[in-house]
């Protein structure tokens, strides 16, 4: 079973969902596992649009039920180190940041996501499960290893993130 490894962070408008993963990998093969619409089909979903900072792209949620598309802004592409995305649907705006770090050795991944809404406060325990699987299908995708199953994060892994919102 996975360990959750979330960390949930005060912030001035809200709080700040912070996943972290560490991959014996280049920072720019990541950095293409990360952006390349041919492969982020392997953990998240392919993209459609024009890349650059302050274009509008299209995503597909393969992984999610119906394999939804939505609309993501790219606020920031500073290859081969930021990425920040946004997203606005029903229930609010959704920010995300991508920030890789190259220690020498590996690349880190810290993927950030800034939860502002009222909804998102009180869905920790579910939004967290959530991107600690896609940091491993992530993973997954990057080492050639075998995806790992919903089913084992959530609900599993939503008692901690309920005491960590707390």
């Amino acid at each position: 079973m996975p360990v959750p490894t979330g960390e949930v962070l005060p912030t001035s408008d809200g709080r700040d969902l912070v996943i972290t993963r560490s991959l014996g990998l280049p920072i720019e093969e990541v950095w293409a596992r990360l952006t390349d619409p041919h492969l982020t089909v392997a953990w998240y979903g392919t993209w459609e649009g024009d890349a650059g900072t302050g274009n509008t792209i299209r995503v597909q949620m393969r992984f999610e039920e119906g394999e939804p598309w939505t609309g993501m802004n790219i606020d920031d592409c500073t290859p081969p180190i930021h990425l920040g995305l946004s997203a606005t649907d029903q229930i609010g705006v959704w920010q995300l940041e991508v920030t890789l770090l190259d220690t020498g050795a590996a690349t880190e991944v810290r993927l950030v996501h800034h939860l502002t809404s009222e909804y998102q406060l009180t869905e920790i325990p579910q939004i967290g499960p959530g991107w600690e699987y896609y940091a491993d299908m992530f993973v997954a995708a990057c080492t050639h290893t075998e995806r790992p199953d919903f089913a084992d994060y959530y609900p599993a892994m939503a008692g901690y993130y309920e005491k960590r919102a707390s």
